[in-house]
């Protein structure tokens, strides 16, 4: 803090400077959200003391250089409690009074809820239940992986405790003995409608802490000094994570709002005489701990991953090509991590854990942790491959769609999609995966259909920015591309092609070899067929599809997916910019499956070679007789 360090003076000035501070935050909290006409400054309140102590003791960060490696992570969970972490960055200097006042303006950097904007926010918060399982995620590569000595602090509401992604969060970390990463709960006993289910009952959260192997320290949340000492504790605390939870009142400091129901998320009604009721304005300025210092590592060039190859013919499972190119790109990738959801004998990341066990992460049955430590690891500069079946990635859809808010890079595979699995019925089936991942902002959706198509988009992937999605299959398929094929990001492969062309076939993964039978039956008959493999689902190959509708003036999708949001309306969007939309049939899963083998789950779907040639024969009005 300015002029002399709180830590060389004596007890009361120590604690009086703290406070000051806490009150400064308070002040600028109220008075941004005022000025906004908008935003949380009560919730922002409540913790204003925690922020500080933290700020002025305990937090080791230069603001001046925030990819510096040795700097301490702070996540704010309770993300709408953004006035206080913008009022924390105006108290370092990070921000300034100007920009300080444009909160929640249209352009700028201080929005409602705090992204990677801004260059000292790791990840968007925000959708509560998410900082913690992100923290997770920067902790084990903390630990693990760049043993580096700097800690992870989360900010988190009392309300949002009730989130399962939190319990997943915390049994991981206590399971992985985290004790670099601190968990502070602003208890402050108000939700957004009313009480909280524990309201101030500290021990009602301490309990359940400790069953998963943490320390806990219960502490006022007002008092300085205790909150300085808990702090100090959690610091100290090896072998295991440490949990502060503090007593809080919402609108601490204000008699009109503290601890009072429905003020959330509101301005003050007096703004003026609330800072006034605060002590006024401030400029103190606080100088943070120095990051300790962290050996620089030069970067090393990635060779070409020797992939494997597979024979045409042979039938290989697009999962087993999967793995085996998880394993080939890892020899080369140092930065590349790999996180699986208890199935990694059957998404085949087996075979990377297998060579490289140091960079391989199971995470057990709790999908929304696994993509939460996705993200948490990608913020430190490492470059996760996370899989599960594609059916239970629908559960992590939220930190999906926050991991693109916060502009984070990832990649995910999901296996056993479509109804081609077979016996294991429609619980097992990923029947929406792609409609959920194309919904995804600046997303990738890839749909192999063999086993080299697979070794060559899993590369490429690697070189994408955003969120990428990447879909095998379980049964083995017929290898159709020669292990030199390339596969460029928005492109498609024409398989069958004529001048008499009639109608084109458009699949991806399992149906592409349905549409090829297709085609050989059709072509038998006389009715020739063009076949495209639209293995990028989104970018998808608007130029070879509108080559096929010109040429054929009919185009037929085929998809091991439900009809909405799948192949057929990426295709449908392509001619969505005004120009003659073709004839288009879709096929798709409409009927809700049971257990029966691949083929019989294929035929009553309606995508088997059998449906794919009968719905051609109608649509050229042609008796087929066999």
């Amino acid at each position: 803090m300015t002029a002399t360090d709180p830590r060389d003076r004596g007890a009361a000035a120590h604690a009086l400077d703290l406070t000051e501070l806490a009150q400064q935050l308070r002040v600028d909290a109220v008075r941004v959200a005022d000025l906004a006409g908008s935003g949380h400054p009560t919730s922002s309140m409540s913790a204003a003391d925690l922020v500080a102590v933290l700020l002025a003791h305990h937090l080791r960060y230069d603001f001046n250089r925030p990819d510096h490696p040795g700097n301490d992570r702070l996540i704010f969970s309770k993300g709408h409690a953004s006035p206080l972490l913008y009022a924390m960055y105006r108290a370092v200097g990070a921000v300034g009074e100007e920009e300080l006042r444009s909160y929640r303006e249209h352009g700028s950097r201080l929005e409602g809820h705090p992204t990677p904007r801004l260059p000292w926010v790791d990840v968007a918060t925000g959708s509560l239940g998410q900082g913690l399982p992100v923290a997770v995620g920067m902790a084990l590569a903390a630990q693990r992986l760049e043993k580096v000595p700097y800690r992870v602090w989360v900010l988190s509401g009392d309300s949002e405790m009730t989130e399962g992604s939190v319990w997943e969060a915390v049994e991981y970390a206590g399971a992985e003995h985290l004790d670099a990463l601190t968990l502070i709960v602003d208890v402050n006993r108000l939700g957004q409608r009313g009480p909280t289910r524990h309201q101030h009952d500290l021990d009602a959260y301490a309990r359940r802490l400790r069953a998963f192997g943490w320390h806990t320290v219960e502490v006022d949340g007002h008092d300085v000094t205790a909150v300085d000492h808990a702090f100090e504790e959690a610091r100290a605390t090896g072998g295991r994570p440490t949990a502060i939870l503090a007593a809080t009142r919402k609108g601490r400091g204000v008699a009109a709002v503290e601890d009072r129901e429905g003020m959330h998320g509101k301005p003050l009604e007096d703004a003026g005489s609330a800072i006034a009721e605060l002590g006024g304005r401030r400029s103190l300025r606080v100088e943070t701990a120095a990051p300790p210092a962290v050996p620089a590592t030069a970067p090393t060039a990635a060779r070409e991953p020797e992939l494997p190859r597979f024979e045409v013919g042979d039938e290989v499972a697009t999962r087993d090509a999967y793995g085996k190119a998880l394993a080939a790109l890892g020899a080369v990738r140092h930065d590349m991590v790999v996180l699986d959801g208890e199935v990694s004998d059957s998404t085949r990341t087996q075979f990377f854990a297998e060579e490289h066990p140091d960079r391989f992460f199971e995470c057990y049955i709790a999908e929304q942790q696994l993509a939460a430590a996705a993200v948490g690891l990608q913020a430190r500069g490492f470059l996760p491959y996370a899989s599960s079946f594609a059916a239970f990635l629908t559960r992590a859809h939220d930190f999906i769609r926050m991991a693109a808010v916060g502009r984070a890079s990832l990649c995910l595979v999901g296996s056993h999609a479509g109804v081609a699995i077979g016996k294991d019925g429609p619980s097992q089936m990923g029947l929406e995966d792609l409609a959920m991942f194309r919904s995804v902002h600046g997303s990738t959706v890839l749909q192999p259909c063999d086993a080299n198509q697979t070794a060559r988009l899993v590369a490429a992937m690697a070189d994408l920015d955003g969120i990428r999605y990447l879909r095998t299959m379980r049964g083995g398929t017929p290898v159709l591309y020669g292990p030199d094929e390339q596969f460029p990001i928005g492109g498609s492969k024409v398989l069958r092609h004529s001048r008499a062309d009639r109608v084109t076939l458009v699949g991806a993964g399992v149906t592409v070899h349905e549409c090829l039978k297709a085609a050989d039956r059709l072509g038998e008959a006389g009715i020739a067929v063009r076949v495209i493999d639209l293995y990028s689902v989104k970018p998808a190959d608007a130029a070879a599809l509108h080559a096929a509708a010109s040429d054929t003036g009919c185009l037929v999708t085929v998809e091991d997916h439900r009809p909405e949001g799948g192949v057929g309306d990426a295709v449908a969007e392509v001619f969505s910019d005004g120009r003659p939309m073709p004839r288009l049939v879709r096929l798709g899963v409409r009927h809700m499956p049971a257990s029966a083998t691949p083929e019989e789950q294929l035929r009553e779907a309606g995508i088997d070679a059998d449906a794919v040639a009968a719905a051609v024969e109608l649509l050229v009005e042609t008796a087929v007789v066999r």
